[in-house]
């Protein structure tokens, strides 16, 4: 997580390995040195890669989560640039596509006679769905929402917006999740759910992963 004061600009700068970065609160501006401003609401998306220049920069007391695949993430000059071959992403919140989770092969859903946009919905950040391929995407929950979310490997999640109850079998019980909060498994698990006003939150796991409302 990083936490950035109004007015933060950086200086133009590289770094040694691609990050991906989703804002959580505020506003963030992440491009070419040169570039117009494009501030990038809670909920938005971006991939740094590697060897590139750019600059960041805030509006706002903003928070972002940061996904480092591989370290160290080192802060390098840009006379150090260099082209990996990825390509740079901005992707505002109000430009994702969002997936009918009851017509997504990725999806358990009980009740099919819900209306698109009525139950939970995905949207693709990175990676490859197939089984045994590393992938995120964002998820949004909806207003009322009780169930689970299963999968058979290694899942993470990171809430971005909204109230989200983790209700856990030991000692615990209900665990309140705010937004920057996390929680995850390392084999198979599912983790029962609530959220009272929707939410969204960034998974990411290997191939795909159930949500159930059941």
């Amino acid at each position: 997580m990083v936490k950035f004061v109004d007015g933060f600009s950086s200086p133009p700068h590289i770094h040694n390995i691609t990050y991906r970065g989703v804002v959580i609160a505020g506003a963030l501006h992440n491009d070419d040195p040169d570039a117009a401003p494009m501030w990038m609401p809670a909920g938005s998306y971006w991939m740094q890669p590697a060897g590139e220049v750019h600059i960041t920069a805030a509006r706002g007391a903003s928070v972002a989560f940061l996904e480092i695949q591989s370290g160290p993430y080192l802060v390098k000059p840009p006379k150090e640039s260099f082209d990996n071959g990825q390509r740079p992403l901005n992707l505002d919140a109000t430009n994702r596509v969002w997936l009918d989770a009851t017509a997504s092969d990725w999806i358990d859903h009980s009740d099919e006679t819900k209306k698109p946009g009525d139950g939970p919905e995905l949207s693709l950040l990175w990676g490859d769905t197939t089984e045994g391929n590393v992938n995120a995407s964002l998820l949004k929950l909806p207003a009322g929402f009780r169930g689970r979310l299963s999968d058979d490997s290694t899942f993470r999640a990171v809430v971005i917006q909204g109230d989200l109850t983790l209700s856990l079998s030991d000692q615990r019980g209900d665990q309140a999740l705010t937004p920057g909060s996390y929680f995850g498994s390392q084999e198979k698990a599912s983790h029962r759910v609530h959220t009272d006003d929707g939410c969204l939150i960034y998974v990411r796991n290997e191939g795909g992963f159930d949500v159930s409302s059941r």
